[in-house]
This record gives structure tokens, C-alpha cells and sequence, in this order.
């Protein structure tokens, strides 16, 4: 799997604006999406993942779910994301099918190791910079980063107001990726973003 550039939509963003950028940020190096729809009742939730499925599917981009383990498995995606507060790794894991993949958002080591003892292909790790795109999200403690990357072995993906200005600073410190949001959805040419944002990540 493919983590390097991790793009996660933003729900404020209108539907066709919305598949409209995910197209063009593929087209710049977006490796795997992932849907957030914190505020969409099922119906609207599942018919956004079945277009970005129908989107993706065919440029063999993986389609992470968030949350939502039900449109996941609805919708045939790749995978699904979730949090300290939703269902637990080892829960997920046994309704999901084997090769369906399953991220865990983490901020601390013994989430990390729990979260790879249950199962997760991955860790979001986060919040990396202050952010304005999840309005619960807590900043990291200083050297947390590099101490769950040390302690892990699955892949990790840095997300949590990541710029351009900024992404340098992730450069070679053992991450699989990172994760965008407002990078590449608030972006004029979401296509140069993606495109910029890896050239200065790898």
C-alpha cells in the first residue's frame, strides 16, 4: 500500500467541487483518499463513497472510509479509518473482511502498540502542526513522532495541518506518509498541490 501522499476530504466542500478535486489531485500524485463526513446522515455518506469508489476504483487508488465501517463494507472501499472513540481495532477487524485495510488515529505509544497488536495496517499520527481542519484534534507532545515511529512496525502516516510551508520538516523521519486536508481541498490547482507536496516530502 502506497501511504506517501494520504489526502482526506473535507466535508464542507460541495459534491461535484468535491470529485472534481479528488480527480485532479490523483492527477498530481494523491496516492490513496479517504472520505470524512462528520455531519452527513448514511444515505448521503454512502452515495459520496459510492461515487469516489466508482472515481478511484478504475486508477487503482484505495478508497479508505472513515468512521463509518457500515459504508465501507457497503461500498466495496479499500479500507476504513478510525478514531480512539469509535470502534475498537479488534472489533473492526472481525467484521471486516482480511484484506480490507483498517487505520487507526493514535497520539501516544501505547495507542500505537495497541492499535498494531489489533490488527491495523496503519497509524494516522497526529496532530503533527496545529490544524483548523478537526476541531478536536490535540497537538502532539514533543519527540511523540519519532517515539511511536520507533516503536511500531506498521506503517505510519503523519496528518495535522500539513503545508507546503511545513512538510519539509517530515522529510526523512521514517514516515510511509503524510496526510492532507486543507493543503489540496483550499487549493486553486489541487493537481500542482499534490504535485508540490510530494516533491517536498520525498
Amino acid at each position: 500500500m502506497d501511504y506517501r501522499l494520504y489526502l482526506v476530504t473535507d466535508d464542507k466542500i460541495a459534491n461535484n467541487e468535491l470529485y472534481d478535486m479528488v480527480r485532479t489531485s490523483v492527477k498530481g500524485g494523491v496516492t490513496i483518499v479517504q472520505l470524512r463526513e462528520k455531519t452527513a446522515d448514511g444515505r448521503l455518506f454512502y452515495e459520496k463513497a459510492k461515487t469516489l469508489q466508482s472515481i478511484l476504483k478504475p486508477l487503482n487508488i484505495p478508497l479508505i472510509i472513515n468512521d463509518r465501517v457500515d459504508v465501507a463494507l457497503a461500498v466495496g472501499a479499500a479500507g476504513v479509518h478510525v478514531g480512539q472513540d469509535d470502534l475498537p481495532c479488534d472489533v473492526v477487524r472481525k467484521i471486516v473482511p482480511d484484506d480490507m485495510i483498517v487505520g487507526i488515529s493514535v497520539s501516544n505509544v501505547e495507542e500505537a502498540k495497541l492499535a498494531q497488536e489489533q490488527g491495523a495496517n496503519y497509524v494516522g499520527i497526529g496532530s503533527v502542526f496545529p490544524t483548523t481542519s478537526k476541531s478536536d484534534a490535540d497537538l502532539l507532545a514533543p519527540g511523540m513522532l519519532e517515539k511511536i515511529i520507533a516503536a511500531i512496525d506498521i506503517p505510519a502516516v503523519a496528518i495535522g495541518g500539513i503545508q507546503l510551508e511545513n512538510i519539509k520538516m517530515l522529510k526523512d523521519r521514517g514516515l510511509a506518509g503524510v496526510s492532507v486536508v486543507s493543503a489540496i481541498s483550499k487549493s486553486k490547482d489541487p493537481e500542482k498541490s499534490a504535485r508540490d507536496l510530494l516533491q517536498l516530502f520525498l
